[in-house]
């Protein structure tokens, strides 16, 4: 195993099969590159005095995927996505207008969800913290949230 390009393209469905494994189904090429390179990691750290480079190899990427998807999670708990078409029409409306605009729609949602947004987006507290002071999960903040969003959203298309 002198030339890494070799070990590359006989390993390079190993890194697929660990993808569907950990049951992966976007970003498919991040992760497929998070592969290439624990694998060349093992590659340059493997000791042929100490075993079989397969095994060696199999785990350091396993474990270099799952480190990437923990990365991922936590990014997606910390950072909450808006459409941008959201954005824009909330944008649009500033809080001071009495009977539309934001404020009215505001006040059409329930206490519950106006402090979700306010804890969400005034507040910026993540979506972990948001999901434990509900006693919720955060798919469950993240489901809310889009929910809310989108009851905004058709109010303010309505009022315009």
């Amino acid at each position: 195993m002198e030339n890494f390009e070799d070990v590359l393209a006989q390993y390079e469905p190993m890194i697929s099969a660990v993808i569907r494994k950990l049951n992966i189904y976007r970003d498919f090429e991040q992760f497929r590159q998070a592969g290439r390179v624990a694998l060349w990691q093992a590659w340059s750290r493997f000791d042929e005095s100490k075993g079989n480079f397969t095994p060696f190899a199999y785990r350091s990427i396993y474990g270099a995927l799952l480190d990437e998807l923990k990365r991922e999670n936590r990014f997606s708990e910390a950072h909450t996505p808006v459409e941008t078409d959201t954005v824009e029409l909330l944008a649009g409306h500033t809080v001071d207008e009495e009977d539309c605009g934001l404020n009215a729609a505001l006040k059409t949602l329930p206490l519950e969800q106006r402090q979700l947004l306010i804890m969400l987006y005034v507040e910026n507290l993540s979506q972990a913290e948001c999901a434990k002071f509900f006693g919720i999960t955060v798919a469950g903040v993240k489901k809310r949230r889009e929910r809310i969003l989108k009851k905004l959203k058709q109010y303010l298309l309505q009022v315009t």
